[in-house]
C-alpha cells in the first residue's frame, strides 16, 4: 500500500544531507510520496528501509514490454483514471490478429501489410505495434504460422491458443527468433499448464475470467507459480460491460491498490461488436478507456488511421503541445527569391501553414519560431510570439543568408506586431499575411506585387 509522506520520512536516515538535490529528508520524502523521485537518489537508506519503500512505491500497474528486433510496446505503469490529473503514459499496443489457417504465402503477404504500414501525423510517424496470431489446428502448424510471420515481419506478437500444448510449440518458434511473445490466455481450468509455458520461456501470460473473484484468485495463483507479467482478460464482450469492467479494475488498481488487479488490460473490440464496422468504434473506446493492448480482427488503414491519431492525442501531456523543432524549413526547393514565411512551433500550426504553403505550388522557406508549443494567437498573448522573439528567430536562423529581398511575411492574426519587427529588423520589409493559412495560395499569387 502506498505510504503518505510522513510515513516514508521515518524510514529515511533524516540527516539532511542534501545529497538527494532535496534541502531536507522531509521535503525528498514528500517527493518520493508524490512519485516525483527516486529512493536511489538516497545514499544513506539502510537496506530494511530500501525494502519497505520499494515495495510500498511499486506503480500500481506493472509495467508490461513486449519487443522483437528493435520494435517495443510497453504498457502499464499509470497512475490515474483521468488524464487531466497527471497525465496517461504508456500508449496502448495496436495489434492485428491473423489466423495459422491461412495459405503461408497470404499469412505473409497480411503480416508485411500490416507492418509496413506508417502514416505522418504532425511529425511523428505512427504504426501497428505488432501482430497476434491465433492457432485454429495442432501445434507443428502452429509453429509453422508463427515462424513464416516473424520471417516476413519481426514484430512484438501475442500468441493465442486454446491448449498448452499448442501454445508451447508456438512459444518455441518465436523464441527460437528472439521474440518473447504474449501467451493468451490461461483460465482456472488450465493456468497451471500455461504458468509453466510462461515461466519456462520467461513470457508475459494472460489471464481470463468473466468473474472478478475468480480473475483476482487467478491472478494470485499465477503470480505464486512464477509469472510475475500478467495481463488481464475481463472477459466481457459487450461495450457497456466492458466499459464498466475495465473501469472498475483500473480503479482496484489505483485508488485500493489492490495488486492481483495491477496489471495492463487487453482488449478484443472485434469480438464485442456484430457489424464488422463497428470495430473501430469498439477499439476506441478500448483505447480511451483502459485497455494496454488492443487486438484488431481487421486491417483497413481507413480504420487504422484515426484510431493511431486518437491514441497519439490521448497519450501526449495535456500541458506540453505537441511541438516541432524551431528553425528553418524548406517547403518544395524554394530559392534565394522565393518568399519567406514566419510561424510558431506548435506542431498544428507548423503542419497547417507548411501543407498550404506546398499546395500553393509556390516554394517557400518557412521559419518556425520557438513558441513553446503555443499557436500564433495563443504565443502572442502570452508574449511568446513577439517583435523580439521574432527578431532573434530570423537573426539566428540564417535566413539572411538564404535570400535576396529581405521580405518577411508574418501571420495576420499578428498584424498589430508590424511596426516593432521593422524596428528590430532594419532593412527588412515586414508583410502581413493571411489570417487562416488556408487563405496562402491565394496570397502568394500577389505576394510578388506587394
Amino acid at each position: 500500500m502506498a505510504l503518505s509522506g510522513l510515513e516514508i520520512y521515518k524510514l529515511l536516515p533524516r540527516t539532511n544531507c542534501k545529497e538527494c538535490g532535496y534541502p531536507t529528508c522531509l521535503a525528498f520524502a514528500m517527493k518520493l510520496a508524490a512519485k516525483q523521485a527516486e529512493l536511489s537518489a538516497c545514499p544513506y537508506v539502510s537496506e530494511d528501509s530500501k525494502a519497505k519503500l520499494e515495495a510500498a512505491s511499486q506503480p500500481p500497474i506493472r509495467l508490461i514490454s513486449l519487443g522483437a528486433d528493435g520494435h517495443e510496446v510497453k504498457v502499464g505503469n499509470e497512475t490515474v483514471m483521468f488524464r487531466h490529473e497527471k497525465r496517461f503514459f504508456n500508449k496502448p499496443g495496436l495489434f492485428v490478429r491473423l489466423r495459422d489457417d491461412l495459405p503461408l504465402d497470404q499469412l505473409k503477404a497480411q503480416a508485411k501489410a500490416i507492418a509496413d504500414y506508417t502514416v505522418e501525423y504532425v511529425g511523428m510517424h505512427l504504426a501497428v505495434d505488432g501482430l497476434a496470431i491465433e492457432a485454429t489446428g495442432d501445434g507443428p502448424k502452429f509453429a509453422g504460422a508463427v515462424q513464416a510471420v516473424l520471417e516476413t515481419a519481426t514484430r512484438p506478437l501475442i500468441l493465442i491458443a486454446g491448449d498448452p500444448a499448442v501454445m508451447a510449440e508456438g512459444v518455441k518458434a518465436a523464441t527460437a527468433a528472439k521474440v518473447t511473445p504474449l501467451l493468451y490466455a490461461a483460465t482456472a481450468d488450465n493456468w497451471e499448464a500455461y504458468a509453466k509455458v510462461a515461466k519456462e520461456a520467461k513470457a508475459p501470460l494472460a489471464i481470463r475470467e468473466e468473474y472478478l473473484d475468480v480473475l483476482i484468485d487467478l491472478s494470485n495463483k499465477v503470480k505464486a507459480a512464477g509469472v510475475e507479467d500478467i495481463v488481464l482478460d475481463h472477459g466481457a464482450r459487450d461495450l457497456a460491460v466492458s466499459l464498466a469492467k475495465q473501469t472498475q479494475l483500473r480503479r482496484l488498481a489505483l485508488k485500493n491498490n489492490l495488486r492481483a488487479v495491477g496489471y495492463p488490460m487487453i482488449s478484443f473490440p472485434g469480438e464485442s461488436v456484430d457489424d464488422e464496422g463497428l470495430e473501430a468504434m469498439a477499439a476506441a473506446q478500448a483505447i480511451a478507456k483502459y485497455a494496454g493492448l488492443v487486438v484488431l480482427d481487421r486491417f483497413s488503414p481507413a480504420t487504422i488511421y484515426p484510431l493511431l491519431a486518437l491514441r497519439e492525442n490521448l497519450y501526449t501531456d495535456p500541458q506540453t503541445p505537441i511541438q516541432v523543432q524551431p528553425g528553418l524549413y524548406e517547403i518544395g526547393k524554394p530559392t534565394a527569391d522565393s518568399p519567406a514565411y514566419i510561424t510558431t512551433n506548435f506542431s498544428i500550426t507548423y503542419f497547417a501553414v507548411a501543407n498550404e504553403i506546398s499546395g500553393s505550388g509556390v516554394p517557400g522557406w518557412l521559419l518556425v519560431a520557438d513558441a513553446e508549443g503555443m499557436s500564433v494567437l495563443t504565443a502572442w498573448a502570452a508574449g511568446k510570439f513577439d517583435a523580439e522573439r521574432i527578431a532573434k528567430a530570423v537573426k539566428t536562423s540564417g535566413i539572411a543568408d538564404k535570400i535576396k529581398h529581405r521580405k518577411l511575411v508574418i501571420p495576420g492574426h499578428v498584424s498589430i506586431l508590424l511596426g516593432e519587427i521593422e524596428e528590430e529588423l532594419p532593412g527588412w520589409k515586414i508583410m502581413v499575411g493571411p489570417r487562416e493559412a488556408v487563405d496562402i495560395p491565394r496570397y502568394i499569387k500577389v505576394w510578388e506585387t506587394l
